[in-house]
């Protein structure tokens, strides 16, 4: 439909706002913008300069970014009936103003108010370096079979300016009487005109400016009305009545929606949103799930099958008790299943991979999150292992952890159990995707995940190869793909149904996650991972521990961000040779207070710094102490360690550093679960409740209470003789 998306900065930014039904925005060019009258102008009838200004400048972006835009605007009624009140006011006798008559004729203010509506336009347009044009039409042209042709020749001509075209509804000179009213003709109001020149103008898209957000379910006064994002006829046309108790209550808003639809089945798709959010079009235009979408392929998205939150959590919730009900070795087959499924579908799983790795290059990402979002060769092989070691543990689901005769003929157990319904929110790597989706079938619960825009392909055919794989028996709503930003407040808000939510990303992402829930949150802040080299490391050991810490994966939240060398090995032959190989290697160098008056690096402005992929921060300590108190103040908790050879020094290292994993004479990159032997990991906890360090199947698991009886009763506690006797767990 497009003519080739421009790829500026209105149709790339923000990628991560963007909604999955609105990627078809990028390939639009040529845009029909219809302002309605209620924007135009204000409650006492005056035109509202400053939406007519946010929306000038809003036009003026798009038209300095290449794109091709056509104003369709109402309101010249409005202004003229405004000028001539005031006239017809101060020329009206002593007697007139005893008896006032106001009603006016709509044809004169529609003359009166033609110019002067244009004449502000042009004003603003002005004022921002842009031409524009007023092209009035009236229904009787377009009888005209010639007019159609003329009119595109002389629009064409306009765009290829830069000058914007104002269309509006020659209502002073129009046929009909009562043109609000009238139906009949080829167009009969300025949003069926809209919809006219969106089609005979090859439009790829066209926007109609409210004094609503968009079409809603019930009247927008309502807080239990919710807007429709996403007009489908067949499940909305119905549902909705419009007139003086229309539920969606605004005048006017029966004439958008039956434009909107008609657009639609001409294949120009439609929005309506509020003309009263200052850059309302330029979210449109970054594909922002904003208004409401009319498109002729709505029918067929997933959205016309779309669930509520609540819905989608509930069936994760109910289908994970389904499958607590299974054997053991049928949970295992399941995730045998999976793996054979991922490595069956390898070639598509990697297609849908590559075009998201062209989408994020030409968005200009960082290398660093392109390589967190890259599956390369042999990567879904890999998985379907780590799947397969996953089903080869030993079931976590009743097994006891303790088992007490409270008395005679009443046993006590405490037993692990599923958390139950997990919300898992992960940026940039698909391959989380799969290993959160086994260990959450491995320990029984219910899982709803959301991943990055960025990597929206990969993880759509990653979940549905999954699901695939998943018995009816159990059912395929066990795991749920988040797909839109939006659904994540709503799924926050459910604390009883949502378990656990486990934010993997910055320490922003994981803030702002707490920051909006009652329900528990499992995550981790910064990876500002530590090396220190003591004054007894061996040299050799410390060059290999450190070039991995920090080079093997540098964009790993493992990864060695701060280098603290004991003061004695300044200047060192060990120590030079050390940093040399990092510069080799492309690391960047920052130093301390101390570092930078020695060595002469550049200085670091903060020791909290979050991570970045190839850079490092070095600072010279007095000794080990030195050294944990450092880490402790500075550091994210995650994973530090010490290269020594003092027995005594990592002692106190590994007892004193306040950390979620911390580690003698080795890479800080082995913290992970599939290096732990957990089999894969949902993420790293740097929290002290629940889990820390890499979680893997039992970080996923609480206990319950069992107790068996033969009748017993406590009644005061007469009678019963407690015996507290701690039995074998076999």
């Amino acid at each position: 439909m497009g003519r080739g998306g421009i790829g500026g900065a209105v149709a790339a930014a923000d990628m991560e706002n963007s909604d999955s039904t609105r990627c078809f925005v990028r390939d639009v060019k040529r845009i029909v913008i219809k302002v309605g009258t209620a924007v135009v102008t204000g409650q006492n009838g005056r035109l509202a300069m400053g939406r007519l200004g946010a929306l000038c400048e809003q036009v003026k972006e798009l038209n300095f970014q290449g794109y091709e835009v056509i104003l369709v605007t109402s309101g010249a009624v409005g202004v003229g009936r405004q000028r001539l009140k005031y006239r017809k006011l101060i020329n009206s006798s002593f007697a007139d103003l005893q008896n006032p008559q106001l009603d006016l004729d709509g044809k004169a203010c529609a003359a009166v108010g033609q110019s002067g509506l244009m004449a502000i336009y042009d004003t603003l347009f002005s004022q921002l370096d842009v031409t524009s044009s007023q092209l009035l039409v009236t229904d009787r042209d377009f009888r005209d079979p010639s007019f159609g042709h003329q009119l595109r020749e002389t629009v064409v001509s306009l765009l290829d300016l830069k000058v914007i075209p104002v269309f509006n509804e020659n209502d002073a000179i129009s046929t009909r009487k009562a043109p609000y009213e009238d139906s009949s003709g080829i167009f009969w109001d300025n949003d069926s005109l809209a919809t006219l020149l969106a089609k005979e103008l090859d439009a790829d898209l066209l926007i109609m400016l409210s004094d609503v957000e968009g079409l809603f379910s019930g009247p927008p006064s309502d807080p239990q009305s919710k807007i429709i994002h996403t007009y489908i006829n067949e499940k909305h046309g119905k549902l909705i009545n419009f007139g003086e108790k229309s539920r969606v209550g605004r005048g006017g808003m029966q004439a958008k929606v039956a434009a909107a639809v008609c657009a639609a089945s001409k294949g120009v798709p439609a929005v309506i949103a509020s003309g009263f959010v200052v850059d309302s079009i330029i979210k449109v235009m970054r594909g922002e799930k904003i208004g409401t979408l009319f498109h002729n392929e709505a029918n067929v998205w997933d959205c016309s099958k779309e669930v509520t939150s609540r819905e989608m959590a509930v069936a994760a919730r109910d289908c994970s008790r389904h499958l607590q009900n299974l054997s053991s070795d049928e949970r295992k087959k399941i995730l045998l299943d999976i793996a054979d499924a991922l490595v069956e579908n390898e070639g598509l799983i990697i297609s849908e991979n590559e075009a998201d790795l062209a989408a994020a290059h030409d968005s200009g990402y960082e290398k660093s999150l392109v390589s967190r979002m890259t599956l390369k060769a042999g990567k879904i092989t890999s998985l379907a292992e780590s799947i397969r070691s996953i089903a080869d543990m030993e079931d976590p689901i009743s097994h006891t952890v303790k088992k007490t005769e409270v008395a005679k003929d009443l046993v006590f157990e405490k037993m692990y159990c599923p958390l139950g319904v997990l919300l898992i929110i992960f940026e940039s790597r698909p391959d989380a995707l799969v290993q959160i989706a086994a260990l959450a079938i491995r320990s029984g619960n219910g899982l709803l995940l959301k991943g990055g825009k960025e990597a929206m392909r990969s993880n759509t055919i990653l979940h549905k190869v999954i699901t695939s794989a998943i018995p009816d028996v159990v059912g395929k709503k066990l795991i749920g793909l988040v797909k839109s930003k939006d659904e994540i407040a709503d799924l926050l808000k459910l604390d009883d149904v949502i378990d656990l939510v486990i934010p993997r990303g910055s320490n922003k992402l994981v803030s702002q996650i707490k920051a909006a829930t009652k329900i528990p949150v499992l995550g981790h802040s910064d990876g500002i991972c530590h090396v220190y080299i003591d004054k007894s490391a061996d040299m050799n050991m410390a060059k290999r521990i450190v070039l991995d810490a920090k080079v093997d994966y540098p964009a790993a939240c493992n990864a060695m961000e701060t280098l603290l060398v004991h003061k004695d090995l300044n200047k060192t032959e060990g120590l030079d040779d050390l940093l040399m190989e990092l510069a080799n290697e492309g690391v960047v160098i920052y130093g301390g207070p101390v570092a930078h008056d020695t060595l002469k690096v550049p200085k670091v402005d903060s020791f909290h710094h979050e991570y970045s992929s190839m850079a490092c921060t070095l600072e010279f300590v007095d000794d080990v102490q030195s050294a944990i108190d450092h880490i402790n103040r500075y550091g994210s908790a995650h994973t530090d360690c010490i290269i020594t050879t003092d027995k005594k020094s990592a002692d106190t290292f590994l007892q004193q550093v306040d950390s979620a994993a911390v580690f003698h004479n080795a890479s800080t990159r082995f913290c992970d679960g599939t290096r732990f032997g957990l089999g894969a990991e949902v993420g790293i906890s740097t929290g002290r409740i629940h889990a820390r360090g890499p979680v893997g199947v039992d970080g996923l698991l609480t206990t319950r209470c069992i107790l068996r009886g033969s009748g017993q009763v406590v009644n005061g506690d007469k009678g019963v003789v407690y015996t507290h006797k701690e039995l074998p767990l076999q």
